[in-house]
């Protein structure tokens, strides 16, 4: 993953719309409104989800923060549950743009594995309501791997591993294990801080989707195109004995060690 890598461009800035005539002497000046664009309306939900927690979000109150009516907000997202997707989806870009994150052409692939989870850890911490959404919601495909869940997270981690001397097989492997290891660890470490994963991750207001979501376009990701097919897994159970087996073996060497 290149140092230059940038998020997308939203081309979403923050505005300002001019009150209506010049302020009357000795009176405040109208307070102003946002322009309301798609970020603006993520960036709200992001600050209003961290206040004041999943349940406390609904287009009605998001409106309410922005100083509008909640059926302005559907120009941007259609339903709460695109909302929530979006929001992911945001937070996806920021850790992208993160330089602290980013691979540089110095790293070694276990500095570059600790930045992303320091980077990942980060994020779950600035964000603790909203990291569960980022570990469970829908994903475009099957055998895409939370918290590190964009085609472009996924394109660049495997290509900086194989790029490092993996093999193929190790480095989807080392997808697999490292985002388990993150969504795991970080569930539990912001439950501890009072977030119930469970509850934050249910939207009672989604519907399950009618039909399966189209595989996603990996035209402009090669090495996804490549590997698509062994990141799915067929047999979850044997993933889990799998893992299972490898931990023992660590404790193994720990007690050895230690005794």
């Amino acid at each position: 993953m290149p140092a230059s890598s940038r998020p997308l461009d939203h081309g979403e800035q923050s505005g300002e719309r001019p009150a209506d005539g010049p302020p009357t002497r000795g009176r405040e000046p109208a307070r102003r409104r946002p322009t309301l664009s798609k970020g603006v309306v993520l960036e709200a939900a992001i600050d209003h989800v961290d206040r004041f927690g999943l349940a406390g979000l609904s287009m009605r109150k998001l409106g309410a923060s922005l100083e509008v009516e909640g059926m302005a907000l559907y120009r941007y997202v259609h339903s709460r549950d695109e909302l929530l997707d979006a929001m992911v989806d945001r937070l996806m870009d920021r850790l992208y743009a993160d330089p602290d994150v980013l691979l540089r052409p110095e790293d070694d692939w276990q500095q570059f594995l600790r930045r992303v989870a320091a980077g990942v850890r980060r994020l779950a911490l600035e964000h603790p309501q909203i990291f569960p959404l980022v570990a469970t919601r829908h994903r475009a495909a099957s055998w895409i791997r939370p918290p590190l869940r964009s085609l472009r997270w996924i394109e660049g981690f495997l290509s900086a591993l194989l790029d490092r001397g993996f093999s193929e097989e190790a480095a989807v492997h080392a997808y697999r294990a490292f985002g388990s290891f993150l969504v795991g660890h970080l569930l539990l470490e912001v439950s501890a801080d009072g977030v119930d994963p469970l509850t934050a991750a249910v939207d009672p207001g989604a519907r399950a989707p009618s039909a399966p979501a189209p595989s996603p376009d990996l035209g402009d990701f090669p090495t996804l195109t490549r590997l698509a097919d062994r990141l799915a897994v067929a047999d979850l159970g044997e993933e889990f004995e799998h893992s299972l087996g490898n931990l023992l073996e660590r404790l193994q060497e720990a007690r050895e060690r230690l005794s």
